[in-house]
């Protein structure tokens, strides 16, 4: 270990690294759990069981816990699903009050993970965290399970280490980042809310202080139906249309625009890579021998925070998606009669912070302390940081170990001392931001 500012930080430390088989068994715990992100449709699976443990440990060092499931999500919110239900997911918040005259600071994990498929390409159980020439493996160790439990443990230490921080501690878990972001708007609706906050995905020990929004429009072009082995006569004359050849000066359109925003000054951002624009699912056709009659083209959009407009939404981008592809479909006359349709599933808002905020710069310094330097950076994709960030008042940014090159993937992994690391930063910067009574 590297010199650290105080005697009492110095036992707080100490603390974390004598609590390094307590943290591994408590990520093993989260991992065993699943709570796989969810599909349309999908049953809620052991949700409600991993916030009832994490509530326990919460209890045990006497904060004032809140479990509960939000209400359906409705309709008419362009930024969450339609009546999206929570049943058996529930969101937990859990306040630890401080001896009052300090600033209050959230911690904030995700607990749902991404599919394991194909399983049978893990070299272990994906439920089954393992240790494996120092890393840990399993589903959710890096994003994000394993930065939950290194919450968990820095609260505990400071317990162990006898201090007591001036302000108060919110900790909160939700579900949904990793298909919506539903949970943590439900939190920011429910009050979650703080001076500043951590989120603990991996970040390699940078201060994620910015990222990108998305938009996800399916763009449907329409044809005609006809026998694929027969000569057609002309369009307009009754002919089958390919409504999946028509389709392509759509994609080319996009990717036009795609080019456009990487060289354009407004697209530049000193953290965030330009807004992009990538073709994700195409569906199309019915059957082997026949003109497909519609052809459905779903897009990632990704944008920047400086690209939202006065209500904090994405629709001047969404304006400008839209006279592009239009654009490309008014040189073909078939689409005079036959417009495109659109369906905007979802606007998940960028947002970012200032890199030089009180709470990144005593983080940053706590883990360069103990040999973890890092810098402020930015993700190019989405985190729930934006939501408390941009809704909830709360400037919020991701910070822990390594682990996104892993992320998503088959044997999904982090580096155990990092993780033991990321905990001792995490109670660093509590005593830093909270101040200690």
């Amino acid at each position: 270990m590297t010199e650290v500012r105080s005697a009492l930080e110095e036992k707080v430390v100490g603390a974390v690294r004598a609590s390094r088989d307590e943290l591994l068994g408590l990520t093993a715990e989260l991992v065993a759990c699943d709570t796989t992100a969810r599909s349309p449709g999908m049953p809620a699976r052991d949700e409600e069981k991993l916030q009832c443990m994490l509530a326990r440990r919460l209890d045990a060092l006497g904060a004032e816990t809140d479990l509960w499931e939000p209400e359906p999500t409705g309709t008419g919110n362009r930024h969450v699903p339609d009546d999206l239900d929570f049943k058996g997911r529930p969101q937990l918040a859990a306040r630890l009050r401080g001896a009052a005259g300090g600033r209050s600071l959230l911690l904030n994990g995700h607990i749902d993970a991404v599919d394991v498929e194909p399983r049978e390409k893990w070299t272990s159980d994906p439920f089954t965290m393992v240790e494996r020439d120092g890393r840990l493996y399993g589903r959710g160790t890096g994003d994000m399970k394993g930065g939950i439990a290194a919450l968990v443990v820095a609260l505990e230490a400071l317990r162990s280490a006898d201090v007591r921080l001036a302000g108060d501690v919110v900790f909160c878990t939700v579900t949904d980042e990793e298909s919506s972001g539903a949970g943590g708007w439900a939190a920011v609706a429910h009050g979650i809310t703080a001076d500043a906050g951590i989120c603990a995905e991996p970040t390699g020990f940078d201060a994620w202080v910015a990222c990108r929004g998305t938009l996800t429009p399916f763009v449907t072009v329409t044809g005609r139906a006809g026998h694929a082995e027969v000569r057609q006569p002309h369009w307009r004359e009754g002919g089958a249309v390919n409504a999946i050849e028509k389709a392509v000066p759509i994609i080319q359109a996009a990717q036009r625009l795609r080019e456009e925003w990487r060289d354009r000054p407004d697209h530049r951002h000193p953290l965030l890579s330009p807004g992009d624009m990538v073709p994700t699912i195409v569906r199309g056709g019915n059957w082997e021998v026949t003109y497909p009659e519609t052809c459905t083209v779903c897009f990632d959009c990704m944008y920047l925070p400086t690209h939202l407009d006065a209500d904090g939404t994405g629709r001047l981008v969404e304006a400008e998606i839209k006279r592009a592809l239009e654009s490309a479909a008014a040189a073909d006359p078939w689409f005079d009669d036959h417009p495109l349709g659109w369906e905007w599933r979802s606007d998940v808002v960028p947002a970012e912070m200032p890199s030089d905020h009180e709470l990144v710069i005593a983080t940053l310094d706590a883990g360069a302390g103990i040999g973890r330097p890092g810098k402020p950076g930015g993700l190019d994709s989405w985190h729930d940081a934006a939501t408390f960030t941009r809704r909830g008042g709360t400037p919020t940014f991701s910070y822990g170990c390594d682990g996104l090159a892993t992320a998503h993937t088959i044997d999904e992994s982090i580096v155990a001392e990092e993780l033991v690391d990321a905990a001792a930063i995490y109670a660093l910067a509590a005593m830093r931001w909270c101040g200690v009574a």
